[in-house]
């Protein structure tokens, strides 16, 4: 199994409330989480990701516990191994595409040298054409090209999953249907399991093995796609 989720929460903002109560289990190493803004399902993510702690419940990744609120298991979010590409993409606008790479290699939040190099930095330059790039800085930077550092600092460090937050929506039109494209042999190459929220149901069509529908905090309907 790759993914067994089983959680609740309860969020609250003055005198409103919602309750998050996800619960699947997935073998595939595609699944699409789909649903309306307000659904829920970055509340989800995040507590997969380790940056939300459930009120209760259990999260597995590839048979390894990451949370268990009966046991007491509630793994940091540096500790879950998991590769989290925030729908901004959240790059240290301070850092060339070299340093942003780079922070994803190693430990504590001191930024790289400008001038940071090493073999797996190259190796995800490489493997995303951001070599001619690499001393530039996000602004600088064309969207797709800001999606594919995101995507090469997130993998660097060797997550045992991808989790992917709207990956598309930041794009323009023209240039989505390339990057599913290019997301879509990634992951097929590096064989990682991919955990995708998104409310565009093209992203479901280009991903969707296991297609999850959330609504009002829940997962009311499970669709299994032959992709």
């Amino acid at each position: 199994m790759q993914f067994n989720v089983d959680i609740h929460k309860t969020l609250r903002a003055g005198d409103r409330s919602f309750a998050l109560r996800a619960r699947f289990a997935s073998a595939s190493k595609r699944v699409v989480v789909y649903g309306a803004s307000g659904a829920g399902k970055s509340q989800m993510m995040k507590a997969v990701a380790g940056l939300m702690t459930p009120d209760s419940g259990r999260i597995e990744l590839g048979g390894r516990c990451l949370f268990d609120s009966a046991a007491g298991v509630n793994l940091p979010a540096q500790r879950r191994q998991l590769a989290y590409l925030f729908q901004d993409y959240a790059l240290f606008p301070h850092l060339n595409v070299r340093q942003n790479i780079g922070f994803g290699l190693q430990r504590g939040w001191r930024n790289p040298l400008a001038r940071v190099d090493s073999e797996a930095i190259r190796y995800w330059m490489a493997a995303f054409e951001l070599a001619h790039v690499a001393d530039q800085f996000p602004h600088q930077l064309s969207g797709g090209q800001r999606q594919r550092v995101a995507l090469a600092r997130a993998l660097a460090p060797q997550p045992q999953a991808l989790l992917l937050d709207e990956p598309f929506a930041a794009l323009d039109p023209a240039l989505r249907d390339r990057m599913r494209a290019e997301l879509a042999a990634l992951q097929r190459r590096l064989d990682i399991p991919m955990l995708m929220i998104t409310h565009d149901p093209e992203d479901v069509r280009a991903f969707g093995e296991h297609v999850l529908r959330m609504e009002n905090g829940s997962i009311f309907r499970v669709e299994e796609n032959a992709a």
